[in-house]
């Protein structure tokens, strides 16, 4: 049946709603949820169980980043050692006795003359024959592009 319509005379609405008003908002499109039943349905969030999954999310990633900035120091620290040991060998042989001018990228051979004092050589220790003229091998050495030195394997 439609809406009953009243007069104007009793300053009535013309239109009389059939739902009680404490049933209705008299703003709906304020509300903070659905108000009719097409509106999406909303439920209660367990804020616990949601803190405690935040919670392990961010010791799991935090713990993952951390784990990475450990290994970027162990890196670090490796090559801070490597470096050290770099600089240790080219003060050994930068303060040793040679006749020449090293090129880079060549490999040179170290040795301990008589007086037990380094000297740095062009000729291997299986290159001098019989006749070996400093009585202890050391390392065979390349000079690098910064001056620095390593060691290198030798035949």
């Amino acid at each position: 049946m439609p809406p009953q319509i009243n007069s104007l005379k009793n300053n009535t609405p013309l239109v009389h709603n059939p739902i009680d008003k404490d049933k209705i908002a008299e703003n709906p499109g304020l509300l903070p949820y659905a108000h009719t039943v097409g509106g999406s349905a909303f439920e209660l969030v367990d804020v616990k169980r949601n803190k405690s999954l935040d919670v392990a999310a961010m010791h799991d990633q935090t713990g993952m980043q951390l784990e990475q900035i450990r290994r970027q120091m162990e890196l670090l620290a490796n090559q801070v050692r490597e470096i050290q040991q770099r600089k240790e060998l080219s003060e050994l042989i930068y303060q040793s006795k040679m006749s020449f001018k090293p090129e880079i990228n060549h490999v040179y051979y170290l040795y301990k003359n008589q007086d037990d004092q380094p000297v740095l050589s062009l000729i291997g220790p299986n290159e001098w024959g019989a006749s070996k003229r400093y009585p202890v091998f050391i390392n065979a050495i390349r000079l690098l592009a910064d001056h620095t030195w390593i060691i290198v394997p030798h035949e």
